[in-house]
């Protein structure tokens, strides 16, 4: 009897360490995005602005964080406000991390299926992937520093109260609401805050003409956003992937596989499809929709990627492609200028990712998500409005005209990131 209590022990120990690593993997992957949001961002900026874009992605990332450890962390999950809108403030204290772990005790007895640290972990990269969605929609011509500060805000407080209410057990998940790995609690909210910083920024120079035609402001590097789109698909698998939480019995380890193809073939559908709705609507086979089609493809799988099969998710991809096309050209005839197209495709896209679910998770409900939608939406965007508003009035959010023209790598960051070659004098 105490061999095979011991051998009992042994499984649940290794079960705990599989999981644990599993969990490390797949954060690891999703912070390998960080570095998909900054090659695409790069690619899809002038030249000119190329080093301020790399200063803000490195900068937003460190700085979510250091945040969500001092505060979000413990806002997003409070542990026993069940039901709330927000939780005690008492919690926040227990933000401060230190590197005490579950014991053996805990992990025999059932109640821990994998380190505390490592769910940390994951949930951080998150964080900052919802940052990373502003900081393209704002580029080429934001303050670096008025956008620094917005970050604080965002992944220290905004972020993390609508967090608590899906994933921290809060009021949305008791109402029903579905969202797997974050098409509306990360996505949608990283592009409501992205919409309401634009609308107080305004339009880059040159962007819109006196008649309201839309001028095209080509990115200056597209073999590098073609290269961050394609670690952005990477690093998906660890975002949608690691939300399932376990990898270490035969159930879990087919759901994980399930999720990793639903993920990579409603990619290919949202590619495939965009590319198709450029080239008939346009005339041409527009690269940056193509990749913009992937991303979108992405994000609406993000919501619900464990129920589809592999073919509906191919057709859920699809329809976030043709959709994020349509978005960003009724953006630029609302002269809402978003450089690298991310409010479409994280927020047109989360939005139509969380109504998905309906389509093949019999336990969703039309009214919960569209509650959802609205509630986060509202919350992120009005927030984000008002702080946003309050840095434009202290401290300013757009550069000068002047700064605009010569760029902001200059101004902001005082060297250029393809500094042209001069004669050694």
């Amino acid at each position: 009897m105490e061999d095979v209590t011991q051998i009992a022990t042994q499984v649940t120990e290794l079960a705990y360490a599989l999981d644990t690593f599993y969990f490390l993997v797949c954060g690891a992957l999703v912070m390998w995005m960080a570095a998909g949001f900054t090659m695409l961002e790069s690619g899809l900026v002038r030249a000119k602005n190329t080093a301020e874009i790399l200063t803000k992605n490195v900068g937003l990332y460190s700085i979510a964080c250091i945040m969500y450890m001092l505060c979000g962390y413990s806002i997003m999950y409070p542990g026993g406000f069940e039901g709330g809108v927000f939780a005690s403030l008492s919690t926040l204290g227990s933000g401060l991390l230190g590197s005490a772990d579950n014991d053996v005790a805990t992990v025999v007895a059932g109640d821990a299926y994998y380190s505390n640290l490592s769910d940390f972990f994951f949930q951080v990269v998150f964080v900052a992937t919802a940052m990373s969605i502003v900081s393209g929609a704002v580029a080429e011509r934001m303050k670096l520093w008025s956008f620094f500060l917005f970050a604080v805000i965002l992944t220290g407080f905004i972020y993390p109260v609508q967090g608590y209410w899906k994933w921290g057990a809060g009021w949305l998940d008791a109402a029903g609401f579905l969202d797997f790995a974050g098409s509306g609690v990360v996505h949608m909210c990283g592009a409501a805050a992205a919409l309401a910083g634009v609308l107080l920024l305004g339009a880059r120079k040159g962007k819109y003409g006196p008649q309201g035609q839309v001028n095209a402001i080509p990115g200056a590097n597209l073999p590098l956003a073609a290269l961050g789109t394609l670690i952005l698909w990477l690093g998906w698998f660890g975002f949608n992937g690691g939300s399932e939480l376990k990898v270490s019995d035969v159930g879990e380890a087919n759901a994980v596989a399930l999720v990793f193809v639903n993920t990579n073939m409603a990619a290919a559908g949202g590619l495939v499809f965009a590319l198709l709705l450029s080239r008939l609507w346009f005339g041409k086979a527009d690269l940056t929709m193509a990749l913009n089609g992937a991303l979108a493809g992405l994000v609406a799988i993000t919501a619900e990627p464990l129920t589809p099969s592999p073919i509906a998710a191919t057709m859920i991809g699809a329809v976030g492609g043709l959709l994020v096309v349509a978005s960003i050209v009724l953006l630029d005839k609302l002269k809402i200028d978003d450089p690298v197209g991310a409010i479409s495709v994280h927020g047109t896209v989360g939005i139509w990712g969380l109504l998905a679910v309906c389509f093949t998770n019999p336990d969703a409900s039309l009214g919960a998500q569209l509650i959802g939608i609205v509630s986060i939406f509202a919350w992120v965007f009005v927030t984000s409005f008002v702080f946003w508003f309050a840095i434009k009035k202290t401290f300013g959010i757009r550069v000068s005209e002047e700064e605009e023209y010569e760029g902001v790598d200059i101004s902001e960051c005082g060297l250029e990131a393809y500094p042209e070659f001069t004669k050694a004098e």
